[in-house]
């Protein structure tokens, strides 16, 4: 069995993928990085779909898993692949919490929030705001109204957490997956049309795991997002996005055309 890890992260620069890169890093493991080519498509071909069949970022290759050291492992899922991460490297729980704690189970709660509640909220107002060919109103409020409400509830949970706690963390005393995986989300809010000045622990939260070690490096793999240099330039913002809005519809039109 080999005593190194051998993991493949494909990947880019999106809240999804940023997550595993900043719990690679915290944990200090080696891996390799496999830019995915969004633009071109490349996350809906062939060899990749092979690894992940939902033609989405981030994967993971365990290539020499301790389970089975002979038969890689491929992860799909930001979610599945923190908790692989965490159930099977985080020993000494630097970003987890030990099997069947009531943090633990807090820390799955909070996983699940974001997997099934913030990033699909915050992904549809990102849409509707930044990439929608024509302006759809009702679909602007509908996601902008709802990813406003869930980071109401995250003020309210950092609230309870310091005050029954003292903890600034999602969960328990320290840095764990939870916060790694709203982290990733939230760093990008503003791009959705929510602003986090109605929301101080929030924006608190936010600029504590900024400057969390480890989290910097991790976030800028496979490089340095191209959309925090403009945030807060509403005319870089567009800019940007029109360069994005191509390959998207792109990609819609081209998965509806898919058999």
């Amino acid at each position: 069995m080999s005593k190194t890890p051998e993991l493949t992260l494909y990947t880019n620069q999106t809240p999804n993928g940023v997550k595993i890169s900043i719990a690679l890093t915290l944990l200090s493991l080696p891996y390799k990085i496999h830019t995915i080519s969004l633009p071109d498509h490349e996350q809906k071909s062939p060899w990749f779909t092979a690894i992940n069949p939902n033609g989405r970022i981030p994967a993971l290759t365990d290539h020499s898993p301790p389970s089975s050291p002979s038969t890689p492992i491929h992860i799909m899922e930001s979610g599945a692949i923190l908790l692989y991460l965490a159930s099977t490297y985080d020993t000494t729980h630097k970003i987890s919490y030990e099997h069947g704690t009531p943090e633990y189970w807090e820390t799955i709660q909070w996983l699940f929030w974001q997997n099934a509640g913030l990033g699909p909220m915050q992904g549809q107002a990102n849409h509707f705001v930044r990439y929608s060919p024509m302006e759809i109103q009702y679909g602007k409020d509908r996601y902008i109204n709802e990813t406003r409400r869930l980071y109401s509830v995250l003020e309210k949970r950092l609230e309870d957490q310091e005050a029954l706690k003292g903890s600034k963390w999602v969960v328990g005393d320290h840095i764990s997956i939870a916060d790694i995986t709203i982290f990733g989300w939230a760093i990008f809010a503003e791009w959705a049309g929510v602003e986090l000045d109605e929301f101080r622990r929030v924006r608190e939260w936010r600029e504590m795991m900024e400057k969390f070690e480890g989290v910097e490096e991790g976030r800028n793999v496979p490089e340095p997002s191209g959309l925090r240099g403009v945030m807060g330039d509403k005319e870089k913002m567009e800019e940007y996005a029109q360069g994005s809005r191509k390959w998207i519809l792109e990609g819609m039109k081209r998965d509806a055309e898919r058999k």
